[in-house]
This record gives structure tokens, C-alpha cells and sequence, in this order.
């Protein structure tokens, strides 16, 4: 049964902390800018608990615990790098953290561990089971509360993207064959062994039983691994046609692998793929079937990538403060290509903007027709770093006068070429040139080759200063994977990722408010003008700066405020 926290819980002298405290403790306690009593107010107390009424029904027996203290201990666990038992430790017994969490006397309880856990999992099966993600939906809300409480503009954003390192061991063909052969048989062993299988067949499961992949190819030489890959096929193969009936579990695992490893001939014999047609989608370990495999520039990867996109205007003349905070967090396989992120990004993030967004700035691996027409149909400039691949050797562009003409200029000599309009038997609409080049071998141009050519002109004219506005994103990048040196992740599936990303998002996100609210109240102790909207939560912070008396200068008149100190 779903039931909101209670917000106005009344407080009790006798089991409120600040009742032991003294001095410098207690007000460090209090204060209004320590980072736990923003982190409530910042984060905690803006959760929409109703968001997450969905995973509870009339009929589940006693009401849930506070929403907003298990989202809560869920981004800090994240936000410190914290194993679940310190976040059970410190959610029991710091006294910050408690009051981080909205838990202001030693008598309100941290809900269980069975509870936490079953939140988790209530999330990943939701989202598997409805296609919604209540979580992200959470984080966005929590998001735009602040946007609009700071008045973030959003005209700016960039984005980038991160590769993120699975926890599982890196198999070979066999090993991964081996791996959920063995998987399988630990679940089904009682039932494997009533079935009416062939001595050989029995022998050959018992030897899986005894030893795991990595031994036997350290001990085989490749024709005994060879050998010993087809008849861990032929014995997969009578699995997933002996248990088809009886499809949970392990199954479901045994037979992609089957399916994405091997082929049935017209015998019905198993038989190997050749590694080019093993596709980098196809399952990389058993123990994380979401998991898959990616060559980026060198950097092998078995796992997944997150992006983020984030506001980015700058400073203006008068230095005030800018807060820039994460609008948007995807995570998906890492074999998704980085322009598929584009989209839904700037969708995502236009929703809860207050103003249209002008400008964006990325790297070349965002770019696609698809891509630069959704910006140009939203009147949204798109600012490219640089564009993949090696520079062409020719530069094309129309002639403004003829648009049957093309000009082509070899960068190498920096002659101009002669370019001949060619007739395509296709489509005759499609226009297509050709030059001969010093070697007397032809080569063709189309419209989709002058648009890059224009493009790289534009690059080229987009002053440096503007295109390093992109470059800070790897800095939040960085924060996102902080705890994560080695780009390897702690977690598995792709479900429990993309909990890990959000929860940093907002975390970042909050220490990025901290930060500016820090920065308000410096200009408000120089006297400095302030936005009316901030002026409230900077009076109420100078009351622990200040000793008696303070002077603030608004955009109306100044005026003297008097506060008592504790």
C-alpha cells in the first residue's frame, strides 16, 4: 500500500540530536548551508513520491517505507562510492547522513535492508515489465524543480558520452560457451539427469561440473579447444531442444548463446560461426546478458554507455555566478552509436527548460543527416568539434551560378579538377560528379559529399574560443565515473547502470548548486545586487555568517537586517 512521508512530523526534545550537542557541533548541525541540510532541501525533500506509487497496490500488504529516504540513500550510496553495507552504517549511525536524509531524531528508523533492496528491484522489474523508468523520471523532476527555482537558462547545452566497463570476466568463444553450459546445468542438474541422454553426453556434463572454461583452455591446444567447441554446440543444442517447455531461468541465456554462436544444418548438426559473423550485440558472459562489446578507437569495451547532457551558458561581464546543471542521462549497450543519443537528448532536455535551446555543442560522433536536419527544423544551431574520419583530399562545393557544376580542389597540389556530371541509371534525380585523378583512376562525388564539405567549412570558421565551450564536459564525465578508476563498472545489467547513472546526476548536480549558492552569498556580503529568488535562501545562510547584523543591498532599495544569532 502506497503512503506519502509524513512532511511536518512533529519533533521530540527528548530524541532530537542537537539535545547533545554544543557549542561549535550544534551549530555546525544547524547551519543552513551545511551540505546535509541543503542535500534535504536540495534533493530529498523536491522527490515527487507519487512518481513511485505505481509499484505499490492496495494489496501489498503494509504501507512503504519513505520514497524519499530510499531515493535518497540510493544517490548517496553513489554519490560516496559506498559499499551497501557502509550505506546502512552510516545511514544508522552518522548523524549527518541521517539529517541528509530527512531523518532529524534518533527514533525514526532507516528502513530495512530487505526493503531497500526490494524498492531496487521493484524499479528494474517495472521498467522491464511497462517500458517506463520511474527513477530517471524522478531525477528529472527533481531536476526541473531546480531549474526553475534557480532559473537556469538552458539556451547553451553540450553533451558527451562515456564508455563503462562491465564487471565480468573477459571470455573467450569457448569459455563463454562453457560458462553457460555450466550455468545451466547447476540449475537444471536434477532434471538433466532424469533425461535419456547418451553416456558420452553424461560424461561430457560431468566434465563441465568439474572444471570451469579457463582451465581447459589453458590445458587444451587449440584443435583439442576446437574440438572440444563443437561438442559443447551438439550438447547445447539438445538442451535447448530437450527443456523448450520449461523456458525460465537459464534457458532463455543458453539458447541467444546457442543461436548467436552456432548454426543448425539441414542434418540438424550444430555447427561453429565463423567469428566475422559474430556480432558485437551478441551476449559477452552469462552473468551479464545486457553486456556488449565495442572497439572504440582502440578501447576494447565488454559493457555499456552512458551520455550526458548538460546546460552551458556562460558567465557574463558582470561575474555573476552561472549554474550549469545535467538535464539529461541515458545509459544503454555499449554498441550504441553516439548520434542515436542526440535526439532524445535535446527533447528530453527542452521539456524542462524555461527557454528554447539555441546552441549545442558536441564532438564529430553526433553528427548525421538525420541529426543536422532535426536541428535545423528547431532552429537549433549544432556546433561540431570536428567531424570523424581523416580530412578528404578534395574539397567540392557548387557553383553559386550552375548547381550542375562542381568544384573540386585537390588539397595535396591545390590544383583545381575538372569534375563531370554523371548520369545515374537508378535514379535519374540523384546527381552524382566523377574526376580522374593523377593515377587515371575515377572518383565519384554526391550531394551527401558537398554537405560534408560545407560542414567542414564551417567548422573551420567557428572561432576556438566557442568551440572549447564543449570541452568542459569531460569534466562531468569524469564526475560521473569518479569512483570508477578503471572504467569498470561495480555493477551488472543494464538496468542497475542506469540507477548508478542517475544517482550520480544528481549528485553532481547538487554539489554544483552548493557551489553557486556559496558564491551568491560572497556577493551578497560585498554588497553585490542579487536575482529576488536567491535573495531568500542567501538571508537565511548569512544568519551563521554573520554575528549580528548585516547589510543587503536588493535590487530595490538596501536595507538593514537584523538577526539574532543561536
Amino acid at each position: 500500500m502506497f503512503k506519502k512521508s509524513d512532511n511536518h512530523k512533529q519533533l521530540d526534545v527528548f530524541s532530537s540530536p542537537i539535545e547533545y550537542m554544543k557549542d561549535s557541533t550544534m551549530n555546525y548541525y544547524l547551519k543552513n548551508d551545511s551540505w546535509h541540510n541543503q542535500f534535504r532541501k536540495q534533493v530529498v525533500m523536491r522527490v515527487d513520491e507519487s512518481i513511485f506509487s505505481l509499484l505499490y497496490t492496495e494489496l501489498t500488504g503494509a504501507p512503504n517505507a519513505s520514497i524519499r529516504v530510499l531515493v535518497g540513500m540510493m544517490i548517496l550510496k553513489e554519490a560516496q562510492g559506498w559499499s551497501d553495507e557502509q550505506l546502512f552504517e552510516n545511514s544508522n549511525y552518522n548523524l549527518l547522513i541521517r539529517s541528509a536524509l530527512g531523518l532529524m531524531t534518533l527514533n525514526d528508523a532507516v528502513p530495512v535492508a530487505s526493503t531497500y533492496y526490494l524498492f531496487r528491484r521493484n524499479l528494474v522489474e517495472y521498467a522491464k515489465g511497462h517500458g517506463e523508468d520511474l527513477f530517471k523520471k524522478c531525477q528529472t523532476q527533481i531536476t526541473a524543480s531546480q531549474i526553475l527555482e534557480f532559473n537556469v537558462s538552458g539556451k547553451q547545452v553540450r553533451m558527451d558520452s562515456k564508455l563503462i566497463g562491465s564487471n565480468i570476466v573477459w571470455y573467450t568463444r569457448y569459455e563463454l560457451i562453457h560458462e553457460t553450459l555450466r550455468m545451466f546445468i547447476a540449475e537444471r542438474e536434477e532434471f538433466i539427469f532424469k533425461k535419456s541422454l547418451s553416456k558420452e553426453e553424461f560424461s561430457l556434463i560431468k566434465s563441465i561440473q568439474g572444471e570451469t572454461g579457463n582451465k581447459v583452455v589453458y590445458r587444451s591446444t587449440k584443435a583439442e579447444i576446437d574440438a572440444h567447441f563443437i561438442a559443447l554446440g551438439k550438447l547445447m543444442y539438445r538442451f535447448v531442444n530437450l527443456f523448450k517447455a520449461n523456458n525460465y531461468g537459464q534457458y532463455q541465456t543458453l539458447k541467444t548463446v546457442f543461436e548467436q554462436q552456432y548454426s543448425v544444418s539441414k542434418d540438424k548438426i550444430a555447427l561453429p560461426l565463423e567469428n566475422e559473423k559474430i556480432s558485437a550485440k551478441s551476449i559477452q558472459s552469462p552473468h551479464d546478458t545486457d553486456c556488449h562489446f565495442r572497439n572504440k578507437d582502440g578501447n576494447k569495451v565488454k559493457g555499456y554507455v552512458s551520455n550526458i547532457t548538460e546546460t552551458c551558458d556562460q558567465p557574463q561581464e558582470d561575474g555573476k555566478p552561472v549554474l550549469n546543471l545535467i538535464t539529461d542521462t541515458q545509459v544503454e549497450v555499449v554498441s550504441t552509436q553516439d548520434n542515436s543519443f542526440f535526439q532524445p537528448a535535446l527533447t528530453n532536455t527542452q521539456e524542462i527548460l524555461p527557454n528554447d535551446i539555441e546552441r549545442t555543442y558536441t564532438d564529430g560522433a553526433y553528427n548525421s543527416v538525420e541529426n543536422q536536419e532535426y536541428c535545423q527544423n528547431n532552429n537549433i544551431n549544432l556546433l561540431l568539434t570536428a567531424i570523424q574520419g581523416p580530412t578528404p583530399r578534395y574539397d567540392v562545393s557548387l557553383d553559386q551560378q550552375d548547381n550542375n557544376k562542381l568544384l573540386v580542389t585537390d588539397n595535396k597540389t591545390g590544383k583545381s579538377i575538372e569534375a563531370q556530371i554523371v548520369n545515374t541509371r537508378n535514379d535519374s534525380n540523384l546527381k552524382k560528379w566523377s574526376i580522374k585523378t593523377e593515377e587515371g583512376k575515377y572518383r565519384y562525388f554526391d550531394m551527401e559529399s558537398i554537405r560534408t564539405a560545407a560542414l567542414r567549412q564551417k567548422l573551420r570558421e567557428i572561432p576556438i574560443e566557442e568551440l572549447n565551450i564543449r570541452n568542459n564536459v569531460e569534466a562531468t564525465i569524469f564526475q560521473l565515473g569518479y569512483h570508477y578508476s578503471n572504467d569498470k563498472s561495480r555493477y551488472r545489467t543494464l538496468a542497475k547502470h542506469k540507477l548508478w547513472a542517475y544517482s550520480r546526476s544528481l549528485w553532481i548536480n547538487f554539489v554544483r548548486i552548493m557551489k553557486y549558492i556559496t558564491q551568491i552569498c560572497q556577493r551578497t556580503l560585498f554588497g553585490q545586487k542579487l536575482p529576488a529568488k536567491i535573495l531568500n535562501i542567501c538571508c537565511i545562510m548569512l544568519i551563521n555568517v554573520s554575528a549580528s547584523t548585516i547589510k543587503i543591498i536588493t535590487n530595490k532599495n538596501p536595507e538593514i537586517i537584523h538577526f539574532s544569532t543561536f
